[in-house]
């Protein structure tokens, strides 16, 4: 590991991206804690621990999961990157039943920008629902606004205008990370985010007892050893065989050698549950907008917690688990392909009937990898409506599978870096 991480600052193009993506996210977390003008800081530092609400508390805890710690300062982040998330899903989900937009999806590169202006534009407009619904939500706490005699109206377009630049400045940022960085910009925000509460997560986790540096040495240990499973399972691979026909071509006889087609046990990757807990975010966001109405925090705080958001969390991985490779996995295509190279699975009839072979071995491996996501995400959930440990919240089993699988795909991409240079890798 350290060896491969040495080979990586030894080329000057891999690591100015290292050094790219790491200033990047340091200045989304220097953003993080500049406070949005208009607001007194001090008045609203530690509003999620101030609201003394618990039917509020589970919508306004999920919220400031994913905003990095930025919505309880009410920093210009607040918003985080789920209004880019939420507008990615919305046009993923369109591609399957918009056919203007699934063509535009197979234009390649060209198609591609198309879809990504698209989704900036909708980012923009779920951003400015978001800021209006934030600054109602500010207002609910007594929030008194100062300034030098100016209208109250003045304030509310400087901080809703702010939270929207906020926004779009973490898109920027993402999308930055993307194009000139290593990895990719909207999971590496979240990891930051993630990562980002750890250490308070721990010190309100360890409070000074004995009892509490034992459930934190457990739930540590307990991390380590889940650890290598979920590595096991992103790594893991069904390994279909595939025969080469022998043929000429001008002098030479091609072909006629044995391989395989590797499909990942987890093809999806982390991409379910970042999908599923934008979902489950949104009623939050909506509830910003009624903070007065005590049904619709009601509703909007048993989507974030409790029995009704472990069921959702289960239901909506597992669908966005096969939805999501269906997207990027096409059996037809790879059916074509291998028809066209003189490929054939043997036992097995080139065609319609390798694609049907394909697509059933891909359902067969996708559901036992969805429900794994699935348990890994909602058991610390279960564990921690029990205990109220802090830490279990903060580094729980979806913390632990996005980092994992944001890391593995960080590395898989620096270790093809080093590869085009004939260095050694990460894995051996």
């Amino acid at each position: 590991m350290l060896n491969g991480l040495k080979n990586a600052f030894r080329i000057e193009e891999l690591r100015g991206k290292i050094l790219f993506t790491i200033a990047m996210l340091v200045l989304y977390r220097i953003g993080a804690h500049v406070p949005v003008p208009g607001i007194p800081f001090q008045g609203m530092a530690g509003l999620l621990g101030a609201t003394g609400d618990s039917v509020a508390s589970g919508a306004m805890a999920l919220l400031n999961l994913f905003s990095g710690g930025a919505l309880s300062y009410v920093s210009v982040f607040s918003l985080g990157i789920m209004p880019y998330i939420t507008s990615s899903i919305i046009l993923q989900m369109l591609q399957s039943v918009v056919p203007s937009l699934n063509a535009l999806a197979r234009e390649g590169e060209v198609g591609q920008r198309k879809i990504t202006q698209y989704t900036r534009y909708l980012t923009l407009g779920l951003g400015l629902l978001n800021s209006i619904g934030y600054l109602f939500l500010f207002k609910s706490f007594g929030i008194t606004f100062t300034g030098a005699g100016a209208p109250e109206i003045i304030f509310d377009i400087m901080i809703v205008g702010t939270l929207l630049a906020g926004a779009m400045l973490i898109m920027w940022i993402g999308e930055l990370i993307t194009q000139r960085g290593i990895g990719n910009g909207m999971s590496l925000i979240i990891f930051a985010n993630i990562m980002a509460g750890l250490p308070q997560a721990i010190f309100s986790s360890v409070s000074g007892d004995v009892m509490s540096i034992v459930i934190t040495a457990v739930i540590f240990l307990v991390i380590f050893l889940v650890i290598p499973l979920i590595v096991f399972i992103e790594r893991g691979q069904r390994r279909i065989p595939v025969q080469y026909a022998k043929r000429v071509v001008g002098r030479r006889i091609m072909g006629g050698q044995s391989t395989y087609l590797p499909i990942k046990v987890n093809t999806a990757g982390v991409v379910p549950i970042i999908f599923a807990s934008a979902i489950l975010y949104l009623p939050a966001q909506l509830a910003v907008f009624f903070p007065g109405v005590g049904w619709v925090q009601a509703a909007a705080s048993a989507l974030a917690s409790g029995w009704l958001n472990w069921v959702l969390n289960v239901v909506l991985i597992v669908f966005f688990a096969y939805f999501y490779t269906s997207m990027v996995f096409n059996p037809q295509e790879t059916a074509d392909n291998l028809k066209k190279q003189g490929g054939f699975i043997p036992g097995v009839r080139p065609g319609k009937a390798t694609a049907d072979y394909i697509k059933n071995a891909l359902n067969k491996i996708t559901l036992p990898s969805a429900i794994f996501m699935a348990l890994i995400a909602i058991v610390p959930s279960i564990v921690f409506s029990f205990t109220g440990n802090q830490l279990i919240q903060a580094f729980g089993g979806t913390s632990v599978l996005i980092m994992v699988g944001v890391v593995l795909d960080t590395i898989s991409k620096v270790e093809s870096q080093l590869k085009m240079y004939d260095y050694d890798g990460f894995f051996k």
